[in-house]
């Protein structure tokens, strides 16, 4: 049976992003191989993410374009929160506080075309779960804003960068485990260990936000910004004379 390049791809791309991101999750944030590991997980993510959209419109799948788009925006936002100083934002921000905006929107209202025509969408996914994204996408614009607006340091931006990360892992994973058991051993299915493995990056996502909340583990850890690097600079210089 031929397959699609694109749909080899997708494949691809997605199993290497659940085991990169697995790796990556049991690594010290901010080492050396967390980062390594970090990149690996982002470059497949966004594989991921394009290759879902270019299927999904090509399928006319409503569902798996939003989908797609979510991925390829949170895991891009997240690495940029990682890779940028604090408080630093540019005109790309601006750009992609959009598309959390328009496809949050968008995906409540396939939630409610999913509730009040049920027969007309034959993937299985419900319309709570769209109303759920919808809300997670909602909220991802709104601390856009804020960003926007007033910055962001510290743990804050550490926060901004774990759970995007974790939730864009979350889509993956929930693709493949809960939406796709028929692909696994049918007792991996009876006992639970497919559920277990599909929201185990949301239960991930909760221990860290309560780690970087209310742990010092995080509280030096930031990149300083670059008017305080300047700053510290100059008070090195020496004095004239």
């Amino acid at each position: 049976m031929h397959t699609s390049p694109i749909l080899l791809l997708h494949i691809c791309c997605g199993t290497v992003g659940l085991l990169s991101g697995a790796v990556a999750i049991t690594f010290r944030k901010g080492s050396r191989r967390h980062a390594i590991v970090g990149k690996v997980f982002v470059v497949s993510m966004l594989g991921l993410g394009a290759s879902a959209t270019y299927l999904a419109i090509l399928k006319h799948q409503t569902g798996n374009l939003l989908g797609g788009v979510m991925t390829f925006y949170l895991v891009t936002t997240a690495w940029l929160s990682a890779k940028r100083r604090n408080g630093e934002t540019g005109l790309f921000d601006w750009i992609a506080f959009l598309v959390p905006l328009g496809v949050g929107f968008g995906t409540i209202s396939n939630g409610i075309q999913r509730l009040n025509n049920p027969a007309a969408f034959h993937d299985g996914v419900p319309a709570g779960m769209s109303f759920f994204l919808g809300a997670v996408l909602l909220s991802a614009a709104a601390g856009d804003l804020r960003m926007l607006l007033r910055g962001i340091s510290g743990k804050q931006r550490i926060a901004r960068h774990l759970w995007r990360m974790c939730f864009g892992l979350f889509i993956a994973s929930g693709s493949i485990f809960i939406a796709r058991p028929k692909l696994f051993p049918k007792v991996l299915s009876t006992t639970h260990i497919l559920l277990v493995l599909g929201v185990l990056p949301l239960i991930l996502l909760i221990f860290w936000m309560v780690r970087v909340r209310f742990s010092n583990a995080y509280k030096l850890g930031a990149v300083p910004s670059r008017t305080h690097a300047a700053h510290h600079a100059l008070r090195k210089q020496p004095l004239p004379g």
